[in-house]
Order: C-alpha cells, then sequence, then structure tokens
C-alpha cells in the first residue's frame, strides 16, 4: 500500500504584496500623514515663490517695484490706501495701483520692501547654512572616521608656523619668514623619512603623538559651543564691513557644531559595518568609502538639522538688521523694516506687525517641516502619526 504524501496548498492568490515604493514615494506617503509638516513644506514653497519673484521684480537698475523709492507726501499710509495721483510724478506711481501693505515714515511701499527682503532672508538662510553643513561633514566625517589616528608634534608644529606665517604676511621680514617655511618643510622632510624607522634623539619628540583626530576636533566643537552664538555673531559682524556675503559667511562659520557632531556620530556607527570592512577589503580608497559609502548613509540629521538651521539664520539675519549690524541700506530687510517701525508702533502699527508675522511664519514653516523629516527619517518615530 502506498502512502498518499499530504497535499500542500499555497495560498498565494489570496495573499497579495503591497506593491513597491521608491524612496521618494515613501517619503511623500509618510509626509502626507504628518499634517503639520505638510503645511510647514507649502508655506515654505509659497516663501519661495514669493522671494524669487521679490528677485525678479525688486532687484536691477530700473526695478519693476522700487523698494528705495521715498514719497515723503505719501508717509505711513495705511495698508489697501490708494495713492495721491495729484501729488505723484509719474515715475513715482505703485505699478500695483494701490498700497498693498502701506508705506513707511518716507513713503517706501513697504510690499516692495517685504519682497526684497524675503529674497535677503531666503538666500542668508540658505547660503549660511550650505557653508555650515559643508563645514559640519568635513570635521565631522574626518573625527568620525580619522578619529583614532594620533596628531604627532611635528604636525602641530608645521600647522603653527604656517599659521603664524599667514597671519604675518606683510608684517614680518622676508628673511624670517623663509627661515620659518624652510624649518617647517625641514620638520616635513624628517617625519616622512622616520615613518618606518626608530627615531632617536629629538626626532623621538617630533614623532612624538599629541593628540587623537578625534579628541581636537570635538574639543573645538566644545570650545565653540561655549560662546554664545548671537552675541559672537554680532562682535565679527561689528568688526567687518557692512556685506549681505560677510553676514553669511559669519553665520555659516558659527553654527556648523550640530551638523558635526551628528556626523561624527553616524560615522562611528558606519565605520564598524560590514559594508565599509568589505570595501577596504577590496582595496577602494579612504575617500571613496566616506563620499560614495558613508557620507549618502549619514546625511539623514543632518537635514533635519539643517531645515530647522534654516530658521535660525533667518532669525539671526532679522536680529542683526533691527540691531542695525546686518545688510546695509538702502537694500531692505525684514529686520531693519522692524527696526523702523518700533518707532511708530501706535502711528504705523502695519510696519511692526508685516515684518514680524511675516518671521514668524516662516520660522515656523521651517521648523515644521524639520520635525516632521526628523519622524519621518526615523522609523521608530513615525508609528506617533
Amino acid at each position: 500500500m502506498q502512502d498518499s504524501a499530504p497535499e500542500t496548498t499555497f495560498l498565494t492568490d489570496s495573499f497579495e504584496l503591497p506593491p513597491q515604493q521608491t524612496r521618494l514615494q515613501e517619503f511623500w506617503t509618510q509626509l502626507r500623514k504628518n499634517r503639520l509638516a505638510l503645511i510647514g513644506l507649502v508655506i515654505f514653497l509659497v516663501f519661495l515663490v514669493i522671494a524669487l519673484t521679490g528677485r525678479l521684480l525688486t532687484f536691477g537698475t530700473s526695478p519693476l517695484l522700487d523698494p528705495s523709492m521715498v514719497r515723503l507726501q505719501e508717509k505711513l499710509r495705511p495698508p489697501l490706501s490708494l495713492p495721491n495721483k495729484e501729488s505723484l510724478l509719474p515715475e513715482e506711481m505703485v505699478p500695483t495701483g494701490v498700497y498693498l501693505l502701506g508705506t513707511d515714515e518716507l513713503g517706501r511701499d513697504v510690499f516692495a520692501r517685504m519682497l526684497q527682503g524675503a529674497w535677503v532672508s531666503l538666500s542668508v538662510g540658505f547660503v549660511a547654512v550650505g557653508i555650515a553643513v559643508f563645514i559640519g561633514i568635513l570635521l565631522g566625517g574626518l573625527a568620525g572616521y580619522y578619529g583614532q589616528n594620533p596628531i604627532r608634534v611635528g604636525e602641530v608644529l608645521i600647522a603653527v608656523l604656517v599659521i603664524w606665517m599667514a597671519l604675518g604676511w606683510g608684517k614680518l621680514s622676508t628673511l624670517i619668514l623663509v627661515v620659518l617655511a624652510l624649518a617647517a618643510i625641514a620638520i616635513a622632510a624628517v617625519l616622512v623619512v622616520q615613518r618606518d624607522s626608530d627615531s632617536r634623539g629629538l626626532l623621538r619628540v617630533f614623532r612624538a603623538q599629541f593628540l587623537s583626530v578625534d579628541m581636537v576636533i570635538t574639543g573645538l566643537i566644545d570650545i565653540m559651543l561655549c560662546f554664545p552664538s548671537f552675541f559672537l555673531i554680532l562682535t565679527v559682524v561689528a568688526l567687518l564691513p557692512a556685506s549681505i556675503y560677510n553676514i553669511m559667511i559669519v553665520i555659516g562659520i558659527t553654527s556648523w557644531m550640530g551638523a558635526a557632531r551628528f556626523v561624527r556620530a553616524e560615522f562611528l556607527s558606519l565605520r564598524e559595518q560590514d559594508f565599509v570592512a568589505a570595501a577596504r577589503a577590496l582595496g577602494v580608497p579612504d575617500w571613496r568609502i566616506i563620499f560614495r559609502h558613508m557620507v549618502p548613509n549619514a546625511v539623514a540629521p543632518v537635514l533635519v538639522s539643517a531645515t530647522i538651521g534654516i530658521a535660525g539664520a533667518i532669525l539671526t539675519e532679522a536680529g542683526l538688521s533691527f540691531l542695525g549690524f546686518g545688510v546695509p541700506p538702502p537694500d531692505a530687510t525684514w529686520g531693519n523694516i522692524l527696526s523702523d517701525g518700533k518707532n511708530y508702533l501706535f502711528d504705523a502699527p502695519w510696519l511692526t506687525f508685516v515684518p514680524g508675522i511675516a518671521i514668524l511664519v516662516v520660522v515656523l514653516s521651517f521648523n515644521l517641516f524639520g520635525e516632521g523629516l526628523r519622524d519621518i527619517l526615523n522609523p521608530k518615530l513615525r508609528e506617533r502619526h
């Protein structure tokens, strides 16, 4: 009698696998579930369109909307008021035919100045955060990947000599600069020659380990975090010529610490992963391992930090302009519009409310979108929405 094998039934037809989604589709699905983040993204896109429109309409030699046009006879006009055509020259007429947001104490169109200020805020936010993210990824990556590598005393001396020569160029005599340069080259040559041999005497001092790369970079981060950022920026800006580019650079080089700490933490985790070890075993260069394999996997928390950092940069620029250390006239920013309006708080409250509400809404949108990014990019936090 032949045993009959039990029949196996595959119910593949009764189970339908969910369709596979790309990363962009999955991101959009998670974003739609987080309504606050979606609202923040929509407000940001509207702000982007307004800023680009302001760039087209208010900049140039003969802009369509001139934010610096002075009309003293039209000063402190309320929003939605009509211009007095009898007292204005044809070139002083508002193209919109109405003062949408009123005029200031010099009769300048607040709507045109707000458009120009939107572009200034957007450019300062993105450029400053771009500089901060670049420095943070560079230093954080070095600390996370090469953190255990020692720094020799000779290498420290070379760095000190190079910095000294750079700062003293034009103040020191040519002979002293030549001697310092030759000393730096000699120390570097000694370090290269004695790399694989036993050092004796004075050479042993040059080859001695000073600190690790991680200790130097984390120490620099801790020192930068000890300074109040806004007062440090205020001090540096006060010493430099007033310029929007100086403000971008100063905000960028004083706000990279958060990105560096995120990247360092991610690199310390990724450095021990199997795909990094496999890449090393295959002889892949370090720079390719860092930029091709590790940076894409470590960039998620940096994006969240950068998004929220844009809001911080906009607030910093507005604060500097409010105190008179920001973008110089005649360029308009939301901060100096707010500063001009504080003297007319009761006579012309729109000069304070309009830029103040604009700063509040834009900064809030970036914060909401940044918090949403943090929840979307972290699977452990997705269950909250």
